[in-house]
């Protein structure tokens, strides 16, 4: 079993007990189980080693990533100073050091003359640019469970609409909001109505938390490879925020404060740097914390103490195929609309990685095919009369194949082996290979056990001399 954070902890919250408490005890207990496994989370250390390696990529594609995002803004008129305040905020814990780096940063990107640098070199600028979002596509994935990352052709359209589109939409939206504040509409209404002045003000205090939530919600819902519902995009993003102002304010009065006579009598000149990388990976641990946050709002299924892995043994896969092939086929002869992953999970209460992996063998056996829906729903790719549950077994069983080892000498054969091999294989065949997945999507209670002993056997279909003819061969 896997090791958790607190063994004491962890059967308190979540023992049986819980139920009989006060529903506002229930709801802190619900909302602690969530912190209880985020935080398990980042001390088994994938997270923070993720944080450090972004820490990296990001010193190599900061300046080529902003110098594609910003060239599109000098085409309509706006020049990277622009850029400035959005860089003052991030690095505003730094205080003084914050505002030499952003300086540093921005005359950087004056000196990117992408006009000059030939196709070869602006190709190359894309290349490091959308790396970085690729890396942090992989961290995200990698949290989501998610073993499919975008195609290349996807990884340029979505990558680079956004870092040429992205802040043409942020400044625009920045200038219509002050705009709008300061109108002679709002002026006029702030004289007469002193609770629209305390309205402006409010909202002009919280433009910067607005805009850190939004920026945090926005890379949630959109870097990942899967659909992230707007609550947990939303719920992570609030939470990111709140955790970057935070921290943001403890670094700021402990650690950079302290920096004349800790950090810089020990680095010098090089101090700077090393509180930026210091930022730069707390910033990116509050991303990818934020993105814990919304992967277990949106999969509820994955909030138990331990076993978060999705891992299934061979044998709970074999039960969970003919589970989805047998609601699969209820709904299909009922005349019932298909069903996505995500609802297979909630109706079949387990977690979304065994589904997917069953889903994918199944599919790769050509049982079922998703159809153009996005989220896809799974259709029979077979006549179901047909299709005998040794198919759907065996369907989970090949998945992957069998890894040869390519050497001079051939291997020599196990006595023994090959003979039980078989006589599994027959046993099964016999036991299922007679019951087709039309059976079991139809069986009522006893039905099924019926068949299996054979006194309702029905006469052997086409599935099941296919698989009688294997077995005798």
């Amino acid at each position: 079993m896997d090791k958790t954070l607190n063994r004491f902890i962890a059967d308190y919250l979540w023992s049986e007990k819980i139920s009989d408490m006060p529903l506002w005890k229930r709801y802190l207990v619900h909302v602690a189980r969530y912190a209880y496994v985020v935080l398990d989370d980042l001390a088994k250390g994938e997270l923070t080693l993720r944080a450090m390696s972004l820490v990296y990529t990001t010193l190599l594609s900061l300046v080529p990533m902003l110098a594609v995002s910003f060239s599109v803004l000098k085409a309509f008129g706006m020049h990277n100073k622009q850029l400035e305040p959005i860089m003052l905020q991030f690095l505003a814990p730094m205080g003084e050091q914050g505002i030499e780096i952003t300086a540093k940063i921005i005359g950087f990107i004056d000196n990117v003359k992408i006009g000059v640098l030939g196709t070869f070199g602006i190709a190359l600028l894309f290349y490091t640019a959308i790396s970085l979002i690729q890396k942090i596509e992989t961290t995200f994935n990698y949290i989501w469970r998610l073993e499919e990352a975008r195609s290349l052709g996807r990884r340029f359209a979505d990558y680079g609409s956004v870092m040429l589109i992205g802040p043409l939409l942020v400044f625009s939206a920045i200038g219509l909001s002050a705009s709008v504040l300061s109108g002679s509409v709002v002026k006029s209404a702030s004289e007469h109505l002193p609770f629209v002045e305390v309205l402006i003000s409010s909202l002009t205090a919280a433009a910067p938390y607005l805009m850190i939530i939004a920026a945090f919600t926005f890379f949630y819902m959109f870097i990942p490879n899967t659909r992230v519902t707007f609550r947990a995009g939303m719920i992570a993003g609030v939470v990111s925020g709140v955790l970057f102002q935070s921290l943001g304010w403890g670094f700021g009065s402990v650690v950079v404060s302290a920096s004349d006579s800790g950090t810089y009598a020990i680095y010098s000149g090089f101090a700077i740097m090393i509180l930026f990388m210091m930022w730069m990976y707390i910033s990116w641990l509050i991303l990818l914390v934020g993105s814990s946050v919304a992967f277990y709002v949106q999969h509820p299924e994955y909030v138990v103490p331990t076993r978060r892995s999705g891992d299934m043994n061979i044998d709970q896969q074999e039960e969970l195929a003919l589970q989805v092939m047998a609601v699969l086929g209820r709904r299909y002869y009922e005349g019932r609309r298909p069903m996505t992953a995500g609802e297979y999970v909630i109706r079949l209460r387990v977690q979304i990685q065994g589904v997917m992996r069953v889903i994918k063998s199944l599919t790769h056996a050509g049982l079922i095919t998703p159809n153009g829906d996005d989220p896809p729903r799974y259709l029979p790719n077979a006549p179901l009369e047909t299709v005998s549950l040794k198919q759907v077994v065996d369907a989970v069983r090949s998945e992957g194949g069998r890894l040869r080892v390519g050497f001079k000498v051939p291997r020599r054969k196990v006595p023994g082996v090959a003979e039980v091999s078989a006589h599994i294989d027959k046993v099964m065949a016999d036991a299922l290979g007679h019951i087709t997945v039309k059976d079991l999507a139809l069986s009522e209670d006893g039905s099924v056990s019926e068949l299996l002993t054979g006194s309702n056997r029905p006469p052997v279909g086409e599935a099941g001399k296919a698989e009688s003819a294997k077995t005798a061969e």
